[in-house]
């Protein structure tokens, strides 16, 4: 009788437990920085990178609006509020989906903030990265596609002065100071850049190996 009540409690705690894993994940109520859906794990990471085409960089005529962002998702939210409302905690939100409440924290320096105008949404494989690694004969329907990816592990809220300070940059010159998300970080761009097949320098995966060394899982 009591390891039939102990398993009943047990039952109840999971069921607990998942409901509101699922509530969380629905309100936009994540643990503050944690990784994107999609982040792989380190094996597959590696399989990722190993797989992934080493070339050099090349396409000029870059332009932002190239990239139509951010578009649309659901009803007034468009994918820069969408991503801080997943990322951020506690986050409420006006009828124009805009925050009016909440706290985000920034992985890559450790900030956190409250005022939503201080964080900026990283493109973790930069636009201009993706256009000279590939996606400058796509469609601007792919363009915009990737721009706006919730799919995978491309689009963090950050602190807004970081972001801009990566600017366009890959691993062999940018990293995020926090040295605990580097792994994090090199798993995050090496998927992003096989789930759209873009192509990488050879710089760039030397820093994504060492990196990715850094894992434990």
């Amino acid at each position: 009788m009591l390891g039939t009540r102990r398993h009943s409690i047990r039952l109840a705690l999971t069921a607990a437990a998942t409901i509101a894993a699922v509530a969380a994940s629905l309100l936009g109520t994540a643990p503050a920085g944690a990784a994107p859906s999609g982040t792989p794990s380190k094996a597959t990471a590696q399989s990722n990178l190993n797989a992934l085409t080493v070339a050099a960089e090349s396409g000029s005529g870059y332009n932002r609006d190239l990239f139509p962002h951010w578009i649309t998702i659901s009803g007034a939210c468009n994918t820069r509020e969408t991503v801080l409302r997943r990322d951020g905690s506690g986050v409420s939100v006006d009828s124009a989906c805009y925050p009016t409440s909440g706290s985000w924290y920034s992985p890559y320096d450790g900030a956190t903030w409250t005022n939503p105008a201080d964080v900026d949404i990283d493109h973790i494989v930069p636009l201009a990265e993706a256009w000279r690694s590939g996606a400058n004969s796509w469609t601007t329907s792919r363009r915009q596609s990737f721009a706006n990816d919730l799919s995978g592990p491309q689009l963090i809220a950050v602190t807004d002065n970081v972001n801009q300070a990566k600017g366009d940059q890959d691993p062999s010159t940018w990293q995020p100071s926090r040295t605990a998300y580097r792994c994090t970080y090199a798993k995050m761009w090496i998927r992003t850049k096989y789930n759209w097949s873009l192509r990488l320098q050879s710089s760039e995966k030397t820093s994504l190996q060492a990196m990715l060394n850094t894992c434990t899982s």
